[in-house]
């Protein structure tokens, strides 16, 4: 049977009104009331209805969150960032993969505001117009992380990946290095295509050394891609010393190939990577790489989104976290 506010009010002899501003935390309650009304809740296992409290206060104190693939540690490190700050400001969050397919992305949203959530945390590779369109009619805010709508018209958390890129590859060329070669995820992701890649372009041609385009090897973000990208460059009359490879996966598989092939790292391979996932310290020598703070980015992201529900000030909606170039084993 389930137990109601009213089996609550009743069997503590006080009004629903004050049972509902016990349950939702009403300072203006005497301290002698809070406790019998608590005391019968604990009594009579009573599990305020969500919904209901939604549909009273407009408010459900949940947040959706939509991830490609909760299983990658990327994301699941951005989410333990989410979550923490969502926690903190007593929000709910109801998670879900979105494959990085673009109809099950509208789908999740869809499906979240049906659910009445109060704002939506969106992680994607590809914003689209229509990803844009969506947002917009979306009667509860929503901020990016870890991911660029180019218009900047949606709030977001980003790094600065082409200057991250930038910064990756420069290191190289002042270690002497002429043939770096780019190891890349889908190139249809913006982030890919229009920052990193041009990043890895700007520091060429700052240093004039011409651009090879078959030092760029796309892949689809697995370690199995990273270690096929690997033996298409490792084929060239001229196979790379450098190796930006643009997240972990990736660069775990370019330097597992070179090793298998007798190759030792960073003597005759140097390898930086994106992201500073738990990856890149779990291997032999560990990886240089890109630091992106990702805990970061899932907290700043959450607080920025509960300052949207809550209507407060916001400075800035485009948000811009520092990175840095970590050394480590992968690099002389």
């Amino acid at each position: 049977m389930n137990i109601t506010i009213y089996d609550v009010a009743r069997e503590a002899n006080v009004s629903m009104a004050t049972v509902s501003r016990v349950v939702n935390g009403n300072p203006n309650v005497k301290p002698a009331t809070r406790k019998k009304v608590l005391d019968v809740i604990d009594r009579l296992e009573y599990r305020p209805n969500a919904v209901a409290r939604g549909l009273a206060s407009k408010k459900t104190t949940t947040v959706g969150v939509i991830i490609p693939d909760i299983s990658n540690i990327f994301y699941a490190e951005l989410a333990r960032g989410i979550e923490d700050i969502a926690t903190m400001y007593k929000y709910n969050i109801i998670l879900s993969n979105s494959d990085q397919n673009k109809n099950k992305e509208l789908h999740l949203l869809n499906t979240m505001l049906g659910k009445q959530v109060d704002g939506i945390v969106f992680m994607g590779a590809d914003i689209t117009e229509e990803h844009v369109v969506e947002f917009k009619r979306s009667p509860a805010p929503i901020v990016l992380a870890g991911s660029v709508e180019q218009s900047h018209e949606i709030p977001s958390i980003n790094i600065d990946y082409q200057q991250a890129a930038y910064d990756a590859v420069t290191s190289f060329i002042e270690q002497g290095h002429k043939k770096i070669a780019f190891v890349v995820g889908p190139l249809h992701h913006v982030i890919n295509r229009e920052y990193m890649l041009e990043g890895y372009k700007a520091a060429l041609k700052q240093a004039n050394i011409p651009l090879d385009e078959n030092l760029i090897a796309e892949g689809d973000d697995t370690y199995d891609s990273g270690i096929e990208a690997w033996e298409k460059l490792n084929g060239l009359d001229e196979r790379p010393t450098a190796v930006l490879a643009s997240n972990d996966e990736m660069a775990l598989g370019v330097m597992h190939g070179a090793q298998d092939q007798g190759l030792t790292i960073p003597k005759d391979l140097e390898v930086i990577t994106s992201g500073n996932t738990r990856l890149s310290l779990m291997v032999r020598p560990t990886l240089t790489t890109i630091a992106q703070p990702l805990y970061d980015l899932g907290a700043v992201s959450m607080r920025l989104l509960t300052k949207l529900m809550n209507k407060e000030e916001v400075e800035e909606q485009s948000v811009v976290l520092p990175h840095r170039i970590e050394f480590r084993g992968s690099t002389k």
